[in-house]
């Protein structure tokens, strides 16, 4: 089994025709032929959150962001960075070529047990993907590790099925709409109104849940072909 996380199998691929393999990918519209194996989420994490205590908490960011620069240039352009240049925020991750944002307080790179930590001091984040992620609709778990820490994720509107991801509420199309979702936010927040928006996003979460992930898992398991069958099919 080979779980193409991060898109850089092609779709002509020797492998994709290969009895013997099968590709998972983490997308809600997989490559065709290829099966739908997203990134996992403890159920018990989900369970476990409490919406009205992550509302209340002090949160000293308007927005924050955990992760790499890996090709979210276009994202961070259109919808980070101009929210930037209004808010307290921060940028952790490895962002080697970063020069054209001056105005960004970038941290480098950071363990992740910090990774809790800042979603945990930010109101928002904005959850920018590379374009071969977002044209399928495959989420990073980013996701989770924001609203698990009670920070609400400003999804592009140019994710495909954006709004499996994030109550339509969170959707955005341009850094002018970012910063509008961020005034509002600044407003409700530790209100029952902002712990309502928490629990919308962990509602959808549930589409990650480690359980769905296994049982998605074990469906490709007892579907893929025999290797020795393969071998006879391949040898007639």
């Amino acid at each position: 089994m080979i779980w193409d996380k991060d898109r850089k199998l092609r779709a002509e691929s020797v492998w994709r025709r290969v009895p013997q393999a099968t590709v998972c990918e983490a997308a809600l519209e997989p490559t065709p032929g290829a099966h739908r194996l997203l990134f996992p989420v403890d159920d018990r994490l989900l369970a476990g959150a409490d919406p009205v205590a992550l509302a209340k908490r002090p949160r000293d960011l308007v927005l924050g962001y955990l992760g790499n620069q890996y090709d979210r240039d276009e994202h961070f352009d259109r919808f980070f960075a101009p929210a930037a240049a209004r808010f307290d925020h921060l940028v952790g991750g490895k962002w080697t070529n970063a020069s054209r944002w001056p105005h960004v307080r970038f941290l480098g790179r950071l363990p992740f047990e910090a990774v809790h930590g800042v979603y945990g001091r930010s109101l928002a984040t904005v959850l920018m993907l590379p374009e071969r992620y977002a044209a399928v609709g495959q989420m990073t778990q980013r996701i989770f590790e924001a609203v698990l820490a009670g920070c609400l994720p400003l999804a592009p509107a140019d994710i495909v099925h954006a709004d499996r991801f994030v109550p339509q509420e969170l959707i955005v199309r341009s850094g002018g709409e970012v910063i509008e979702r961020l005034n509002h936010l600044q407003r409700i927040a530790s209100t029952q109104q902002h712990a309502d928006l928490i629990a919308a996003c962990l509602d959808r979460l549930d589409l990650f849940c480690l359980s769905r992930q296994v049982d998605a898992l074990e469906a490709v398991l007892n579907t893929a072909v025999d290797p020795v069958v393969a071998l006879e099919r391949g040898a007639a």
